[in-house]
């Protein structure tokens, strides 16, 4: 709720009770304009930090529905609380309004190196993301109270006209910032620096109008006080941007363990890669080089690990590569090519093609010296074509050719996505996506998914097995021990990068000792199970395993879960 001076309240096209003119160093229209357009600088950088801190929750967090909630929410309660605070302060609203543009400029272009902060050294970030909100929601409720009672200072206006100009230039100025965030300041500077320049834009704003327009409203002491003030949270700023590359360098040294060989933001995701080039040797891929074993990071969620992907990536593909014909295979997802390796190794195979959303992973996956002597160089294989699109929507654009322009359908569909508890990736998990998938599947072919963990959050895992069912097809579900407790876990490291167990799972095999993968194998008819008499050797899989753990899986199913779609995902209950 915004408090409005007595004058706007009552309607008297006069000043707020007590209240002389202001006197200005320009005519009033001008001095009315130059009003306008600080309101309209600070209300675009308010909009920045919102975003600054919704985006950086994401990414440190994982789920973005829950952060953006928790920020938005936290932030629209704390302007009210602003808004309230501001009437002590409206009797004196030059100095009020510097001082607190100052606090914001740099509470504002701290935040995200502070929430960055806590998240690499203290293993959390939710305390700090709620308390960075509140500060900064509080700051900006106060702003427009002062303004209100500035710009009724500066020109004799009906209350109506004035607040109908202040919103004006408030929402064009969100305008911009919402638009300058995600096209500008992120792929340009990056989050860190980005927020630092834009509390910097902050602070210059605010320190211009009250120590040049509204300079004769403040005495000798207030105005070398807010000087003071605003001069030293630039220096703090420019001290941040100066730090900000070390600073990067060290939270992620912290974060990962090692120093990262690659560190990239795509535009998609920050992808990092540590760990040596060291080429795989026999079942144990070896680890020479520098940095120990390779490990892919995207968002801050380990993806491939070199001491054990081969058992992950083994049990995805080669079930699914049993039981039919697999001339024709799509890859959704995996675009470090490691499924498609597997694929390859089969001779029948004739042609694949990998659908990823990232063309930086695409690349490193073909240029990177260890990623590919991991990947056998296998999206170099002329049989592979790769599309860089969203994987749903590319589906439904091969499903809706019309008539006798039908796209031909695939032996073998191999769905290598991230986590469904992941809130980006639930429209990949959704019923929707997994009928347009069963559209371009041949009669007798095969989708395999990787949907989770099975044990520590097993209502995810079945959620998975019911929306496939719901599209008309058969599953067979299995899993595999040797999922690292980090791998595409989310939030906060103070877990150690693990989920949390799920109270419904089997008490039997919750040992923290043990982590597995779960997968899907799905056909119109139930598929068989196994691996094809042809199977090339495998590093550290066998059909027993397999059937075991597909054995394990079956005696824990959980029947009855209704399936995720778009409209109601269930992969956040």
């Amino acid at each position: 709720m915004i408090d409005l001076p007595e004058s706007a309240r009552v309607g008297a096209p006069g000043l707020p009770d007590g209240m002389t003119p202001a006197r200005l160093p320009v005519p009033a229209r001008l001095g009315r304009l130059l009003v306008l357009a600080v309101v309209f600088v600070c209300a675009a950088c308010g909009l920045v930090y919102e975003l600054e801190l919704v985006a950086l929750a994401t990414y440190l967090v994982g789920d973005s529905v829950t952060q953006a909630s928790v920020v938005l929410s936290v932030m629209v309660f704390a302007m009210g609380i602003g808004a309230l605070l501001a009437k002590r302060l409206r009797c004196r609203a030059a100095v009020g309004f510097g001082a607190v543009e100052a606090g914001l400029a740099l509470v504002g272009g701290v935040s995200a190196m502070a929430l960055y902060a806590c998240f690499a050294w203290f293993g959390q970030s939710c305390s700090a993301l709620v308390g960075f909100s509140l500060a900064i929601g509080i700051l900006i409720g106060a702003e427009v109270p002062l303004l209100m009672t500035l710009i009724q200072r500066v020109r004799r206006q009906d209350a109506g006209g004035a607040v109908a100009d202040l919103f004006a230039a408030d929402y064009v100025g969100a305008l911009v910032g919402g638009l300058a965030f995600p096209f500008l300041l992120l792929p340009g500077f990056g989050q860190l620096t980005g927020a630092l320049l834009t509390g910097a834009v902050n602070a210059v704003a605010g320190a211009v109008l009250v120590l040049w327009l509204f300079r004769r409203d403040l005495s000798a002491r207030a105005r070398w006080a807010l000087l003071g003030v605003n001069a030293l949270v630039l220096a703090l700023l420019a001290a941040g941007v100066v730090l900000a590359t070390p600073f990067e360098r060290a939270a992620r040294l912290a974060v990962y363990g090692s120093s990262a060989r690659v560190a990239v933001q795509t535009g998609v995701q920050e992808v990092v890669m540590t760990g040596g080039t060291g080429a795989r040797t026999g079942a144990g891929h070896g680890r020479k080089g520098s940095g120990g074993p390779l490990a892919l990071y995207l968002d801050g969620r380990l993806r491939v690990s070199a001491e054990n992907e081969f058992r992950y990536h083994e049990a995805l593909v080669h079930p699914a590569m049993a039981g039919g014909p697999r001339g024709r295979v799509l890859v959704l997802g995996g675009g470090d090519g490691l499924a498609v390796r597997e694929i390859l190794r089969y001779r029948s195979v004739r042609s694949v093609t990998v659908v990823e959303l990232d063309p930086g992973v695409l690349r490193l996956a073909r240029t990177d010296p260890g990623l590919t002597r991991l990947n056998r160089h296998s999206l170099a294989d002329p049989r592979v074509r790769t599309v860089t699109a969203d994987a749903f929507d590319w589906l439904r654009q091969r499903g809706v050719r019309g008539p006798g322009r039908r796209a031909a359908p695939y032996d073998v569909i191999v769905s290598d996505l991230p986590d469904p508890g992941i809130t980006a990736s639930t429209k990949l998990y959704s019923q929707e996506f997994y009928g347009l998938a069963a559209q371009l599947l041949a009669r007798d072919g095969r989708l395999v998914v990787h949907a989770g963990p099975p044990i520590e959050r097993s209502r995810l895992y079945w959620t998975v097995e019911s929306t496939i069912r719901s599209v008309g097809l058969r599953t067979v579900p299995y899993r595999l021990s040797g999922r690292p407790a980090a791998f595409s876990g989310g939030p906060d490291r103070s877990a150690g990068g693990a989920p949390p167990r799920d109270p419904a799972a089997p008490a039997a095999a919750s040992s923290p000792a043990t982590r597995y993968w779960g997968f899907l194998l799905a056909a119109r008819h139930r598929p068989s199970f196994g691996l094809a008499p042809d199977a090339p050797p495998l590093a550290g899989l066998s059909t027993e395993e397999l059937r075991a753990g597909q054995r394990a899986e079956t005696r824990d199913r959980r029947a009855g879960l209704p399936a995720s779609t778009l409209m109601r995902p269930r992969y956040q209950d």
